[in-house]
């Protein structure tokens, strides 16, 4: 499986005149079977971080080699292809469509990359067994707690088997107990050999990984006009 490397990548925008950069020269790698916390508080850059090697935020400057491609390099259809078969999200705010059951929530974004129904339904309820949500495979989000849906967001991240997967404060919005089945499901994973990089400023996630990349914000990261 490919490795990731990340050299000299810097994010630079205008806000009111200044010059703000979440990210400035930024170097971490990460590799199969490994998971990569991004720990610090917001502002830091995490999610900005986690845009940039998901493909939907191109960097200013600086390389994002996955293997031997360059993904801040890549043109829009290879971009598409490279999110659609190698990453999978996970998001902080779950993400989930309110008249869709778990099974559907995991099953309709693979019908719309192309699987057939048959194939994406049974695929769901893989996933689904694999987080422990069997049961409430038949239950829409607002009948799930915060961490049933949670797992039911990181399912739907796994289900096309993506090489990397990515997940952007995936404890913040959940109580104590909840957090703990999160965090040791993403452990389970990376058992299993998959690449996880996680944003958060939850220490609980510190014990568990295999690489921590400390998000700082530089107060000198913002300029303003001359």
């Amino acid at each position: 499986m490919d490795a990731l490397r990340v050299e000299s990548l810097t994010v630079e925008y205008v806000n009111d005149g200044y010059a703000v950069r979440p990210l400035d020269g930024l170097d971490f790698a990460a590799a199969p079977g490994e998971l990569t916390v991004l720990l610090g508080p917001s502002g830091s850059g995490k999610t900005t971080l986690l845009s940039c090697l998901g493909g939907i935020l191109t960097p200013t400057s600086g390389s994002i080699m996955f293997g031997d491609v360059d993904v801040a390099r890549l043109g829009r259809r290879d971009l598409d292809a490279y999110r659609k078969t190698k990453v999978g999200f996970v998001f902080q705010a779950f993400n989930l469509i309110a008249s869709l059951t778990a099974r559907e929530n995991v099953a309709v974004p693979l019908m719309m990359a192309g699987r057939s129904g048959r194939e994406a339904f049974r695929r769901a309820d893989e996933l689904l067994a694999q987080v422990g949500l069997t049961d409430r495979a038949g239950h829409r989000p607002a009948k799930l707690s915060g961490g049933q849906q949670q797992r039911v967001a990181v399912a739907r991240g796994l289900g096309q088997d993506p090489a990397l997967l990515l997940a952007d404060e995936p404890t913040a919005n959940l109580d104590h107990i909840q957090a703990e089945g999160v965090i040791r499901l993403l452990q389970g994973l990376r058992d299993e050999g998959r690449m996880i990089v996680v944003s958060t400023h939850d220490a609980r996630l510190v014990p568990i990984a295999d690489r921590i990349v400390s998000m700082v914000p530089d107060v000198d990261d913002a300029e303003g006009p001359p």
